[in-house]
C-alpha cells in the first residue's frame, strides 16, 4: 500500500510525539549527556523518514530503539570513553522541589542508583534502561540481537544486582515517595 505524503508525514510525527521523550532518555543515559542524545534521537527520526509505515509494522519501538543503540555506540566509540549514567541522571532531572532535604535524600539515592546500573555489565545495562523505558521482552531482545529467554535472564539477573544494595533497599522502602513508579518497576520481579 503506498501512501501520500501527508499520511506518511502524519504518520512520523504519530511517531515522533510517542517515542521522542522514552529514546531522548535513553540515549542521555548510555551517552551522558542530552546533546549528543538530541543528536542519536534526531539521526532515528531522519532514518524513521526513509522508512515505510509498511515495512515497520507492528515493529516500530524495537526498530527505534534498535537505530538508537547503534547510534549512541557509534558515538560512544567516537568519544573513546564512557560517561557516568549519574552524570547524565543529574543534567535531566534538573527540577524545582518544595524540600531542599528530601530533594537533596532523592538526589543521593538516584545517583547511587544509577552508578549501581552504570557498574552493571554493558549487556544487563542495555536491557534494564530499554525495560525501564515500558519495552517489552520481546522488543528489547530485537534490539539488543539476543533471544527474548537471554533477555529475561540479563534483567533478572541486573534486577536481582540492584535489589541487593542498600540504596535500593531505601528506595523500595518508600523514599522518595513521590516516585511510585520507579518503586513499582524495581519491585517487579522478572523472571528469567
Amino acid at each position: 500500500m503506498s501512501q501520500t505524503a501527508p499520511d506518511r508525514r502524519q504518520w512520523v510525527l504519530s511517531v515522533l510525539e510517542r517515542y521522542e521523550v522514552p529514546l531522548m532518555r535513553f540515549a542521555a543515559r548510555m551517552l551522558g549527556d542530552e546533546e549528543s542524545a538530541a543528536d542519536a534521537v534526531q539521526h532515528v527520526f531522519l532514518r524513521l523518514c526513509e522508512q515505510s509505515p509498511d515495512e515497520l509494522r507492528n515493529r516500530v519501538a524495537p526498530w527505534l530503539f534498535s537505530v538508537c543503540r547503534n547510534k549512541t555506540i557509534d558515538l560512544l566509540r567516537s568519544r573513546g570513553r564512557n560517561m557516568s549514567l549519574a552524570q547524565a541522571e543529574t543534567m535531566m532531572s534538573e527540577s524545582k522541589e518544595p524540600d531542599p532535604a528530601a530533594t537533596a535524600e532523592r538526589r543521593e539515592l538516584y545517583d547511587r542508583l544509577n552508578l549501581l546500573v552504570d557498574r552493571l555489565p554493558q549487556n544487563q545495562r542495555e536491557a534494564v534502561l530499554l525495560w525501564s523505558e515500558g519495552l517489552s521482552y520481546f522488543e528489547i531482545a530485537r534490539v539488543v540481537g539476543r533471544s527474548e529467554g537471554a533477555t529475561r535472564v540479563m534483567v533478572h539477573r541486573a534486577m536481582k544486582a540492584l535489589r541487593a544494595s542498600p540504596a535500593v533497599g531505601r528506595l523500595l522502602e518508600g523514599k522518595p515517595a513521590d516516585h511510585p513508579a520507579v518503586r513499582r518497576r524495581l519491585e517487579k520481579s522478572p523472571a528469567p
